[in-house]
């Protein structure tokens, strides 16, 4: 017999949450031409996040565009930590009901950090 297919999918409406993660920039800029590595990171950032919270709409910190861009175009750093926020989109017109918010968490060492849910302070 074949399975039934009624299962509904989980919406993602009710899960406003907030999370950190750490983003290894490095493998997603090596064998690039010099003049790309900030822009492709500032791209692979957006898919990380876009994978991770399941948004197509995606919106970077300036703090964070910042952080990217603060060794120049050619020498991106390796690793990044981002907390990415996902909220509702209160704008009428707005194509996706949720959006992406990707911020920039300052950190000195990256040893022993793991991908955990934030608290949000609002």
């Amino acid at each position: 017999m074949a399975k039934d297919k009624t299962t509904q999918k989980r919406s993602t409406l009710a899960d406003v949450v907030t999370r950190e993660y750490t983003i290894h920039l490095h493998k997603h800029v090596f064998g690039r031409s010099l003049r790309k590595r900030a822009p492709a990171a500032v791209k692979a950032v957006k898919d990380f996040a876009e994978k991770a919270m399941g948004t197509k709409d995606v919106r970077l910190d300036p703090s964070l565009n910042k952080a990217l861009w603060s060794r120049g175009v050619k020498h991106v750093n390796h690793r990044i930590r981002v907390r990415i926020s996902r909220k509702r989109n209160d704008d009428e017109e707005a194509k996706e009901k949720l959006y992406s918010y990707v911020t920039y968490v300052p950190v000195t060492d990256f040893k022993g950090l793991q991908n955990e849910v934030v608290e949000d302070e609002n």
